[in-house]
């Protein structure tokens, strides 16, 4: 008796109907959370850190925003009920998975990844929302998406085209004009940084914020996500793009060409922001010519005042579709497969590829610097070493050195995978290193490097640094990871120097010793 009253009680509290479809919910959500899990373990280091704040605050801001929304349009969301067909919905969830597998096994960008995450989780939640107020909330969902720490990396992945498109734009604006003594490299590494069509020049910067912009105002003005939409987002990118090249073109003019430094300093951040807002409301004009989704009165939305679709209208919640979502999520779950790494024709042959620091287990190259270059081992830490081993690094390697008194320490990585390399600012200030200034500084024509100021506390220092394979050399982290991205993987080099003070890098001794260290890498790499 006592059993069956308590059976009853359940009955009353959930029917065995919805508690069956609770249950099979929860398992949707659960291998879809395991599906997933490389990309969430990803996105909560990624929260921890304090270089990402900005996107954290915009994170926050908005959910508070879309929290107050929800609370003044109640949206039902059925999680008690079977999930509905809603074939948006389903193809964005199903798509956007897809597409997740194709680039973690071919691609391995995380950024990439997040993203599909985000569209495809949104995807989903629309299986138990109403269509009208899942299709609504799009914008919302992508401006969360959009809010979180992807602008940092899209400078990172997609800044390196575009600023070298930038670059080539404007070096043949000048050869038009009969100006045909600065190349693309020149534009790219402009010696006093003015000009540096860098990650905060390039244009990414100002198309993340301008995206942001029109995603937040249609959402506010509830516009649309049509064609014309689409064709606004389009016009916002080129004329953002248009801003920017027209910025650096009169940047290189001024400064490169007409030798005013100082003028092109004063004129760089005007220029980028009455280009960002002049793009801005021309967006806003564009956007506001559309036909909203809704009619609301004054102070009331549309969404609340507008009845609830009447039954012969309502999604059908077909009994088959959750064991087939079950199906699908759990047969992706099987076939996920990062992205091996690519194993290189030709290895490097080091002529001794097992020489050891006394005490450090470190495996250190047998690098042939020039005689006057006197290098002695310094062991770096276990748990240094099995960081930058376990991302994929060959060899590990640093070194006390001096050159015609030039002192300091640096750091080889070779890899044939970005992973193992990164951007040693960042190291910097785990060290407990404060930095003051990153510019580009070209030593030849073919050999740009990376200049830091750093300070310790009580001292100044300085140091440099640059990405070297075979046949090319780079200070732009964007363009080491797009190397990666060819069918066949080349091997690289992160050259890492520190300085014991700082040094002028235009004196003649610096310089030859950037162009020796650059030589001995390129032997290596040549394999002679």
């Amino acid at each position: 008796m006592t059993s069956n009253t308590h059976v009853r009680k359940i009955n009353q509290i959930m029917p065995p109907t919805r508690l069956m479809h609770a249950c099979l919910n929860a398992l949707i959500v659960s291998l879809w959370f395991r599906l997933y899990l490389t990309v969430i373990e990803c996105l909560g280091i990624i929260f921890l850190r304090p270089d990402f704040r900005t996107n954290q605050i915009a994170l926050i801001s908005i959910i508070l925003l879309m929290f107050a929304r929800i609370r003044k349009a109640r949206p039902r969301l059925q999680l008690h009920a079977a999930p509905q067909m809603v074939p948006p919905a389903l193809i964005l969830a199903i798509g956007s998975s897809l597409l997740y597998l194709g680039a973690e096994r071919f691609l391995d960008i995380n950024i990439l990844s997040a993203s599909l995450f985000g569209l495809a989780s949104y995807g989903l939640l629309g299986l138990w929302m109403p269509p009208k107020r899942w299709k609504e909330g799009l914008p919302a969902a992508l401006l969360l998406i959009g809010t979180l720490p992807f602008g940092q990396h899209m400078q990172t992945f997609i800044g390196y085209p575009i600023r070298t498109l930038t670059a080539a734009i404007v070096r043949g604006g000048l050869q038009a004009a009969g100006v045909a003594s600065i190349g693309v490299d020149t534009i790219l590494v402009f010696e006093n940084g003015i000009s540096q069509v860098d990650l905060p020049c390039s244009g990414i910067k100002s198309l993340w914020a301008g995206l942001l912009f029109l995603i937040a105002a249609t959402w506010i003005e509830r516009r649309p996500l049509n064609l014309r939409w689409f064709l606004t987002a389009f016009a916002l990118s080129a004329l953002l793009f248009i801003a920017n090249l027209v910025r650096v073109g009169m940047l290189v003019v001024v400064g490169q060409v007409a030798g005013w430094q100082l003028a092109a300093e004063m004129l760089h951040v005007p220029l980028g922001v009455l280009g960002f807002v002049a793009v801005c409301a021309v967006v806003v004009v564009l956007l506001r010519a559309q036909r909203p989704t809704t009619r609301a009165g004054r102070g009331t939305s549309a969404q609340i005042t507008r009845p609830l679709p009447t039954p012969s209208v309502l999604p059908r919640r077909p009994t088959w579709l959750a064991p087939a979502l079950i199906g699908i999520i759990l047969a992706m779950w099987l076939v996920y497969t990062p992205r091996p790494p690519t194993e290189l024709v030709q290895p490097i042959r080091w002529s001794s590829p097992r020489a050891k620091s006394k005490g450090s287990g470190q495996v250190l190259p047998d690098w042939e610097f020039p005689s006057e270059l006197i290098a002695e081992p310094a062991p770096l830490k276990p748990n240094e070493l099995e960081m930058l081993t376990r991302d994929g690094a060959e060899s590990v390697g640093r070194w006390r050195f001096t050159w015609r008194g030039v002192g300091g320490s640096m750091l080889l990585v070779t890899s044939a995978t970005w992973h193992a390399h990164h951007q040693p600012e960042r190291c910097y200030e785990v060290y407990g290193l404060s930095l003051d200034n990153s510019r580009p500084h070209l030593v030849a024509h073919d050999f740009p490097l990376r200049l830091v100021s750093l300070d310790d506390g009580d001292h100044k220092l300085s140091a440099a640094y640059w990405f070297q394979s075979a046949d090319h050399t780079t200070d732009d982290y964007g363009r080491r990871i797009w190397a990666d991205l060819a069918p066949e993987r080349k091997r690289w080099v992160l050259v890492t120097v520190l300085f014991d003070r700082v040094y002028d890098p235009h004196t003649p001794d610096v310089r030859t010793f950037y162009i020796a260290l650059h030589d001995a890498v390129a032997r290596k790499l040549e394999g002679g």
